[in-house]
């Protein structure tokens, strides 16, 4: 495990979770989404009125990887709030359309009720 965790690219994942309250490793950039999954999220984080940083993991094979790694998740785009990690498109959908994001977001103090 010590040779995995020694990686840039997982080093840098982990930094920038710890960093922002909320995170979306994606495909593309907010303003320009480059898979439909990833657009999902984003229009979803920017109707909740959502502050969030958006990462490309398109920019670099490593990056791309070491998401999936870091997670355990195969898919991308990849919600982090709070250093945790909510889930991919379909699942912060499901928590939309519930209103179980927004409930969730609300108690970790990323948006206002």
């Amino acid at each position: 495990m010590t040779e995995v965790a020694a990686s840039p690219a997982l080093e840098f994942i982990a930094k920038t979770v710890a960093e922002h309250p909320v995170v979306l490793f994606m495909k593309g950039v907010p303003d320009q989404p480059r898979c439909g999954f990833s657009s999902v999220a984003v229009q979803i984080l920017d109707h909740l009125g959502v502050e969030f940083v958006g990462v490309d993991v398109l920019q670099d094979d490593e990056l791309r990887q070491g998401i999936k790694t870091f997670t355990d998740w195969p898919t991308i785009p990849q919600l982090y709030v709070k250093g945790e990690f909510v889930g991919g498109s379909d699942i912060v959908r499901e928590m939309f359309q519930s209103g179980e994001l927004k409930s969730f977001l609300i108690e970790q103090g990323v948006i206002q009720a």
